[in-house]
């Protein structure tokens, strides 16, 4: 990896982050309850996903490129929603603690724990699987 490449990911990153931050703080005065969070959280993550996908259907690398870049911006754009979630209710711990790892692990290995964790999410009554069952958890 190039340092050019490095400074534009680090650039991206600290740029979603910044705005990330101002919408979990913005979030987080509006009262939300940890489940609303993780919803709004789950938003990126699908998001996410779909970006994802459709960066691997791609035969243009450089588009390929640009698509999975957004994805991980989306991601981690859910990473400070998820991490309110987890202040106000302990259940989003997981989900924070998977997306937090998309810094040192590729989403692909992430996707199907994050669907796991955002299908509870979605889905109040439904069973979350337990710790360490999921890639990433």
């Amino acid at each position: 990896m190039t340092a050019q490449a490095v400074r534009s990911g680090l650039k991206h990153v600290v740029v979603a982050a910044l705005i990330a931050t101002g919408l979990g703080a913005s979030l987080s005065a509006c009262g939300n309850s940890g489940t609303d969070l993780a919803k709004q959280a789950c938003t990126h993550i699908n998001r996410s996903i779909r970006l994802l996908e459709q960066s691997q259907h791609q035969s243009d690398h450089a588009r390929a490129a640009q698509l999975a870049e957004q994805a991980y911006d989306q991601l981690r754009a859910a990473l400070p929603i998820a991490a309110q979630a987890a202040f106000h209710d302990g259940q989003w711990q997981a989900l924070m603690t998977t997306i937090s790892e998309s810094s040192r692990v590729p989403e692909g290995v992430l996707v199907s724990a994050l669907q796991q964790q955002c299908a509870v999410a979605d889905n109040p009554g439904a069973t979350p699987p337990p710790p360490g069952s999921t890639p990433g958890t």
